[in-house]
């Protein structure tokens, strides 16, 4: 999630540990707290692709954070002693305030190495990595909490058990999605091995859908508002890999995206895409690997981003209109109904 989605999520759940003795001061911390494990952010692992693969990797790890915690928390009370808080109380605060990041990033379509350094990627794809419906509860919780600190624990209570709610729902509305998307699937007699679902930017109402089926793909879009449940699927090249050699890079990228990858050619350019990360022909996540000399071989070197989503100026009132039902926006001329 965003940094400020994971800062007010940790400042909430400060103020819920700390009941009584909530304050500023301890909102401010379970913020720092909040946003501490991305962080890894900062380190250079070599090369594009690792810097991604490699990112909520140890510092999301809740085999990892537990430990820190504990190791923070004796740090604390040794050198600056806070005579009203014990041990265990403190212990929590911090553990909790760690922990909640990752656990909430699980719910994104990333993927989270919630148990490194065991290999494996965990992603629930119920939540766009930015969705205010979440969000502004815990803001305005923050907002009541400044203003109040006698109800300050009371206030980001209710906005932990209001956010709460919303990812049960987001959980809720992937398995109706699901639902339309096997049923359209057979219907149409696409194969369901590799099925990714994941909401649309900002909202759980309008959802993707990715189906990889050998050299292609199908994708499609749909919405709690649609008229008709049945979802259209357009077909696309999803290309191969044309080199002899698999890179390591390669590797790690598939099993970052689980398979849901894209190859194409581009100006000479072997780019290859995630294609669980973003909206139609608007990906976030594009690497190219190799060149393609003019003798027409290949020459493989360092994976660099080519690229990522693409902020159009009308994007936001497609994005609306499309939510609300219209199919216009986002179709394409090969939809399959």
């Amino acid at each position: 999630m965003d940094s400020l989605t994971q800062a007010a999520l940790g400042a909430a759940v400060a103020g819920a540990v700390a009941g009584r003795q909530c304050n500023g001061k301890v909102l401010l911390a379970g913020a720092l707290l909040g946003t501490l494990p991305d962080l890894d952010v900062l380190i250079d692992y070599g090369d594009d692709i690792s810097n991604t693969v490699k990112h909520r990797g140890f510092s999301h790890s809740l085999l990892i954070l537990p430990l820190f915690s504990l190791l923070l928390t004796w740090l604390i009370q040794k050198f600056k002693p806070l005579p009203q808080w014990s041990f265990g109380r403190l212990l929590a605060l911090i553990t909790l305030a760690l922990v909640t990041h990752p656990l909430l990033d699980n719910f994104t379509s990333y993927g989270t190495q919630l148990l490194w350094p065991l290999p494996g990627y965990f992603s629930l794809s119920s939540v766009f990595i930015i969705d205010p419906l979440y969000t502004l509860p815990l803001l305005i919780a923050m907002g009541f909490a400044l203003i109040n600190n006698r109800l300050a624990a009371r206030y980001c209570t209710i906005a932990l058990l209001l956010s709460s709610a919303y990812l049960g729902w987001t959980q809720v509305a992937k398995q109706l999605v699901e639902q339309r998307a096997q049923e359209s699937l057979q219907t149409l007699g696409i194969p369901q091995d590799k099925v990714f679902i994941t909401p649309s930017p900002l909202n759980t109402v309008l959802w993707r859908i990715v189906v990889v089926d050998g050299d292609h793909y199908w994708e499609g879009l749909t919405s709690f508002l649609d008229s008709d449940s049945r979802v259209r699927f357009v077909q696309k090249p999803r290309g191969h890999w044309p080199l002899l050699e698999t890179p390591e890079q390669l590797q790690a990228y598939r099993n970052f995206t689980g398979g849901f990858i894209r190859y194409r050619i581009e100006n000479n350019q072997l780019i290859v895409s995630d294609l669980r990360l973003g909206m139609p022909d608007n990906l976030a996540f594009q690497f190219r690997f190799a060149n393609r000399e003019a003798g027409g071989q290949w020459q493989l070197h360092t994976p660099e981003r080519a690229g990522s989503i693409r902020f159009e100026s009308d994007m936001a009132s497609r994005l609306f209109s499309r939510v609300m039902g219209n199919n216009d926006p986002f179709s394409a001329d090969c939809l399959v109904c």
